[in-house]
């Protein structure tokens, strides 16, 4: 066995995995898996930098990270930095803090290799039929990832719940024409995105990340996160409308009180609902598969 950790920074939220890699490549056993709301992201779509007080909260999760990592005593640590720190022009001061904090660097990767992570994170053990198509809903960017074994065709687009509610959902609770200059902005990214991805020629939609899984635990009806439930679980497109509706029409303190609600999700949920209604539109999908396996899995099976 290979112990290994993996950790994903994301706009929204960092998040760690240590892991057991079997010898021969296929399986791994969670020894933890911890996930932080630090909003790296703050403000970045607006300034195109990093704001210090990001940066800070970052660097106090990592450091706590970096204490797990150093008791577990992993074999090998890789730590993939997306869209924030992609579109920073302060991401200097980011690298240099992860640096002195984890000793190790922050791999900042392409959209197309976030695209291959998520995809083998997804559908590693999915019992469901291929192709798949994988959306992986971020804080400031989306990927859509087409494949069965191999991924075919990817595409990185700049619409995430973060980005999305900066941009556009202002008030609270949202006001109409927000929500429809958002979905306005959300629909043509997906349209660009499905030029490149022919997501209909998929038999499967896997939704990852907190918009989806959160989504569809409020659809499942429960009354706290149990991610073994949402697991695999599937979600209706006339649940996600209904869902994200309801959401829309709450303010953000109601939203707070929703069983299954992360606090760090709390303002911008209603993008990621959008978000993930709009590409079940656009692709025709009745039904998503939420998955709770996603780049951070593809991320450590990469350490194998």
């Amino acid at each position: 066995m290979r112990r290994v950790a993996a950790i994903d920074c994301g706009t929204n939220s960092i998040r760690l995995l240590i892991a057991e890699l079997a010898d021969d490549g296929r399986g791994a056993t969670d020894v933890t898996r911890q996930m932080r709301i630090v909003r790296l992201g703050q403000g970045v779509d607006k300034t195109g930098r990093l704001n210090p007080d990001a940066i800070e909260r970052t660097r106090v999760a990592l450091s706590a990270y970096a204490s797990e990592i150093e008791k577990a005593e992993v074999d090998a640590v890789r730590m993939v930095a997306t869209s924030a720190t992609r579109d920073a022009a302060n991401a200097a001061d980011f690298h240099d803090m992860v640096r002195a904090t984890l000793g190790h660097p922050a791999e900042v990767v392409t959209g197309d290799e976030e695209a291959r992570l998520s995809f083998t994170g997804a559908v590693s053990g999915l019992a469901e039929p291929g192709p798949y198509l994988v959306v992986d809903i971020g804080g400031g960017s989306t990927e859509f990832v087409l494949g069965s074994t191999e991924v075919t065709a990817a595409r990185s687009v700049d619409i995430g719940c973060v980005r999305m509610t900066e941009r556009h959902l202002h008030s609270d609770p949202p006001e109409l024409a927000e929500l429809a200059a958002a979905t306005a902005d959300i629909s043509a990214a997906v349209d660009l995105a499905l030029s490149t991805v022919p997501g209909s020629t998929a038999h499967t939609l896997v939704g990852l990340a907190g918009s989806v899984t959160t989504v569809t635990a409020i659809a499942r009806g429960l009354n706290e996160y149990d991610p073994a439930r949402i697991h695999h679980a599937r979600v209706s497109r006339e649940e996600v409308a209904f869902v994200t509706a309801g959401l829309a029409e709450m303010t953000r303190e109601q939203r707070s009180g929703v069983g299954v609600m992360h606090p760090g999700r709390v303002d911008v949920i209603v993008a990621g609902g959008l978000i993930l209604r709009t590409i079940m539109e656009k692709t025709g999908f009745d039904s998503a598969l939420a998955s709770e396996h996603d780049i951070l899995d593809g991320i450590a099976d990469s350490l194998a």
